[in-house]
């Protein structure tokens, strides 16, 4: 009976997995081996900040969830020490947080192991480019600044002529 309970309960863990790696819109693996307590509570705290879902478990756990969900080309790389870092509402992000800490920190014990972006496994190389990327937020207000410009030069020609005839009003009486 208490064999059942616990074969249950892992099920009901993987099956958790599964269900953040089916609904992610990218997820990284990371190794996490040499990171001291207080590091990790910081990197968590930056993680949640990023809305990045940053957890710990076995790696046959995730193996299983791996294997369900179609990528069996990240089961090899489910050794040693592994966390994952979900988001659903940004690619960047989990890649981004786990990069931009390890720097900041001067870490070199806290690196990607794999990742998923939208549904397609993603080489190391990819995960490491799009950690350089600005967040979403940052492109939507670039391109928001972008649209602005034109606009606001414009009011600033419309302003310009409304003054010089006025003085040119005031010049002439």
């Amino acid at each position: 009976m208490a064999s059942e309970t616990i074969l249950e309960g892992k099920k009901a863990i993987v099956a958790e997995i599964v269900d953040k790696m089916k609904n992610a819109q990218a997820f990284v693996l990371v190794d996490y081996k040499g990171i001291n307590v207080e590091q990790d509570t910081a990197f968590r705290k930056n993680a949640r900040e990023a809305d990045v879902d940053y957890k710990i478990y076995k790696n046959t756990f995730l193996r299983l969830a791996a294997k369900e969900c179609g990528y069996d080309e990240l089961v090899d790389a489910l050794k040693g020490s592994t966390a994952v870092g979900f988001c659903n509402s940004d690619v960047v992000a989990p890649a981004k947080v786990v990069s931009e800490f390890a720097k900041s920190n001067d870490l070199e014990c806290l690196t990607i192991k794999g990742g998923v972006i939208e549904g397609e496994i993603a080489s190391l190389e990819e995960l490491q480019k799009i950690a350089t990327l600005p967040s979403r937020e940052a492109l939507l207000a670039k391109m928001l600044g972008s649209l602005q410009a034109p606009i606001s030069n414009f009011a600033c020609v419309i302003n310009a002529i409304k003054e010089k005839k006025e003085e040119d009003e005031q010049a002439s009486a």
